[in-house]
């Protein structure tokens, strides 16, 4: 049986593994699922429609699985889906999806500061840090690996490509490039993810040769299609450096710098 704090109410039709332990205070509501070796701390609620994997920690006052904050949302079933042994540290808050039978979802391995928010239909992807305050709008996507410096907002249907590093306080307004360090007011790219790269087993070849892509991509005066058919014609096309280009193609298929912009 799941050790659960009697000043806590878990719903009857809540599903919690035999090992969940539940401290005080928290509210588990019906049609929620928890996996084998979460624990909850003081003051968590976890609403309905919220399903989560194994050995996952959720700090003080964190609320999982709220509807989401969207004028568009009428009270139809969303969902909100989480991987394993993430990190949710103290008053967190992360939303359902809008549309029915939407998701929105939390990979396995993150971890996610206090204070942050993970608006409706947000998709985070495995290993993902976000450090305290950091806010992502409705649709945002975060691919694997990246690291979000403190108190960054990101506008809705932004995409932050894996590998990336955000420095704190970045205000986002469009996509972030893979495997580069992004920071500033305007959002400028200062170089590749040097040690986050290393961290990830990135060769020192592919590296260098996503050194020179920043370089000719980010930091000439050539337009972006001249940009990459440089890169094309005079970087190594490693697995990285494909990766970077065909992210930067989606962008001709969005709007205003985000390429999953409908």
């Amino acid at each position: 049986m799941a050790i659960i704090h009697p000043l806590s109410v878990v719903e009857p039709k809540a599903e919690l593994a035999d090992d969940v332990v539940v401290g005080p205070f928290c509210y588990v509501e019906a049609g929620v699922s928890v996996g084998p070796g979460c624990k909850l701390d003081s003051h968590v609620t976890i609403k309905g429609g919220t399903t989560m994997g194994a050995g996952n920690y959720v700090g003080q006052g964190t609320v999982l699985g709220g509807d989401p904050q969207d004028r568009k949302y009428s009270g139809e079933p969303t969902y909100l889906e989480i991987g394993d042994r993430n990190v949710f540290r103290e008053y967190l808050t992360v939303h359902r999806a809008t549309g029915e039978g939407k998701t929105t979802t939390v990979g396995s391995d993150c971890f996610l500061m206090a204070y942050c928010h993970l608006g409706h239909n947000v998709t985070v992807h495995d290993g993902v840090t976000m450090a305290n305050g950091c806010a992502l709008a409705g649709h945002v996507t975060v691919e694997e690996k990246v690291t979000v410096g403190g108190y960054c907002v990101v506008h809705q249907y932004v995409r932050i490509g894996k590998g990336a590093m955000v420095g704190g306080w970045t205000p986002l307004s469009r996509d972030v490039p893979p495997f580069m360090l992004v920071s500033g007011q305007n959002q400028e790219v200062r170089d590749i993810n040097a040690v986050g790269l290393r961290r990830l087993g990135i060769t020192a070849a592919s590296r260098l040769a996503l050194h020179k892509a920043c370089k000719l991509l980010f930091k000439s005066q050539l337009g972006l299609t001249n940009a990459m058919e440089t890169v094309r014609r005079e970087v190594p096309l490693t697995d990285e450096v494909l990766y970077l280009l065909a992210f930067q193609e989606r962008l001709f298929r969005g709007k205003n710098g985000r390429g999953d912009q409908p």
